[in-house]
């Protein structure tokens, strides 16, 4: 029986269907969520994101959705995305400061780096914790566009180097998972951590 992974939807994630997509081609079933009660009908849940940290925690409120998915992220198998990874986060700094869901503690700030940011492209993980979102993946490259980052001491699963500077590109916490690249837009080892996603 395939569980059913809930995608949020709030107005700026942008790139929902490529991650429908890429789930389904991985074997998942998804129901695509608007509101609280479509969330409560779901076993897993993925945060899409493109644009803001502030912009998608107004999106959230807006929708509703802010309580209740602090609520079901506490029993519920969750996978943040780029900015979906960003707004599990304490704070953002992202034109001004944001309160984000505070369920790592962690903020997101701008990359400060010698080279061109965004940050964009393939590029390797190097997984520091493994765990089973991972599993597998450990000489795989992924997909990046991001000009801010996590910052994290307690919860990094993997980094990534670019221009020497090393930034957090997957975080856990118990039932939580956050890649700041894009699985969607990683061909297959994107695929292969979303068939990860679904059998955790």
């Amino acid at each position: 029986m395939s569980q059913l992974i809930g995608l949020i939807n709030y107005g700026i994630a942008g790139n929902i269907h490529s991650i429908k997509k890429a789930i389904e081609k991985a074997g998942g079933t998804v129901k695509i969520v608007h509101s609280k009660e479509e969330l409560e009908s779901v076993e897993k849940i993925v945060i899409p994101g493109v644009g803001s940290f502030k912009d998608a925690m107004k999106e959230l409120e807006n929708a509703g959705l802010l309580e209740a998915l602090k609520d079901a992220m506490g029993t519920k198998p969750t996978l943040g995305i780029c900015l979906g990874m960003q707004i599990l986060s304490s704070l953002g700094f992202e034109y001004g400061k944001t309160a984000g869901l505070n369920v790592i503690n962690a903020e997101v700030k701008p990359m400060l780096v010698n080279a061109k940011v965004p940050h964009m492209g393939f590029n390797a993980i190097k997984i520091i914790k493994p765990n089973r979102l991972l599993f597998g993946l450990e000489n795989e490259e992924f997909y990046f566009m991001h000009s801010y980052e996590v910052v994290n001491y307690t919860d990094i699963t993997a980094l990534t180097d670019y221009a020497g500077h090393q930034f957090v590109s997957a975080i856990q916490k118990d039932n939580l998972y956050g890649v700041q690249f894009h699985p969607e837009k990683s061909r297959d080892a994107g695929i292969q951590l979303f068939k990860n996603f679904i059998a955790l």
